[in-house]
């Protein structure tokens, strides 16, 4: 029977791939997350996101699939949110949020809300 080769996790991803792949989600930002009658098709949006592994894979430590980049989108947005649920309830110094994630005026807690 051959030995079976436990299954290695991927490399953690590097400061680069991050900062590509948020440009690029950010970049087709409504047609990955619209909502309403005129969102894309699940088609439209897997092609999107194949264009932005194509954009990530050359500044990869390995290869990434699009499952890899939906994740770490996820990942990134629930550290920001979490980031920010703590600064609204004042536990702990206000930080801007991390990795340059645009955030619309009613999500920014009422201290970080910028000048009207």
């Amino acid at each position: 029977m051959a030995e079976d080769s436990p299954k290695r996790r991927k490399a953690n991803f590097n400061e680069a791939e991050t900062e590509v792949l948020i440009e690029q989600v950010l970049k087709h930002e409504q047609l990955l997350f619209a909502a309403g009658p005129g969102r894309a098709s699940a088609g439209q949006k897997r092609k999107v996101w194949e264009l932005i592994r194509h954009k990530v894979n050359p500044v990869a430590a390995c290869p990434r699939d699009v499952e890899d980049l939906k994740k770490r989108w996820r990942d990134l947005k629930r550290r920001d949110r979490s980031k920010l649920c703590r600064l609204s309830q004042g536990c702990g110094p206000p930080a801007p949020p991390a990795l340059g994630l645009r955030l619309a005026p009613e999500e920014l807690p009422p201290a970080a809300a910028p000048p009207a």
